[in-house]
């Protein structure tokens, strides 16, 4: 039991901060309510899923053994991370209540689940967490897969609770704008970050 304590800590550390999915589900439940976010949570958890399945099938050494692809993947996503706050930041400062766009960011599970595969955040934690564990064998990794459902879903739900507490600011326009505006200036900062450090 005592060896759960180390991956739950990272994945408690890495679903927890800010990141382009919780600002997705943010979005998402503050324009709709936390009911219109559980299919992107779903969506999320299960590319996380997908991720880990991907990393226990030898991803994860493949990785390790090449850097370059490592630093493919990292530069891959940071790219799409930039293109997605762009657009977003783009679309914030072009909007005018009657033609607000919905699809500046994915919403649908399908889309999220994608999205994942995308995800530079999710990648690094994935491999950082399969690294970390040292179990082996389908027994061993059943663990694993509980804590990457129950982990992200919890937090998942807190932000999607957050987003919800802001529906009164969004219902003025500025307001909008301006969130909309800041997610944005967060998801570029973090692919500038992601290519910093690749």
């Amino acid at each position: 039991m005592n060896d759960l304590f180390a991956p739950a800590g990272l994945l408690l550390a890495a679903a927890i901060t800010p990141g382009p999915n919780n600002l997705v589900v943010l979005r998402i439940a503050s324009r709709a309510g936390v009911r219109a976010a559980l299919p992107a949570i779903a969506g999320i958890v299960g590319g996380s899923l997908a991720l880990l399945a991907l990393a226990l099938s030898g991803l994860a050494a493949v990785t390790g053994n090449h850097p370059a692809w490592r630093t493919w993947l990292g530069a891959g996503g940071a790219a799409y991370l930039g293109w997605l706050g762009l657009r977003l930041l783009v679309t914030s400062l072009r909007e005018t209540p009657a033609d607000a766009p919905a699809d500046a960011l994915p919403a649908t599970a399908l889309g999220l689940f994608g999205f994942q595969l995308l995800n530079p955040k999710a990648w690094v934690m994935t491999l950082t967490v399969v690294a970390a564990w040292g179990a082996s064998g389908a027994r061993g990794w059943i663990p694993l897969a509980v804590l990457f459902v129950a982990i992200p879903l919890g937090c998942l739900l807190l932000w999607s609770a957050c987003g919800r507490l802001l529906t009164k600011g969004l219902a003025h326009p500025p307001f909008r704008r301006g969130l909309d505006a800041g997610m944005g200036a967060l998801l570029l900062a973090s692919a500038g970050l992601l290519l910093i450090e690749h």
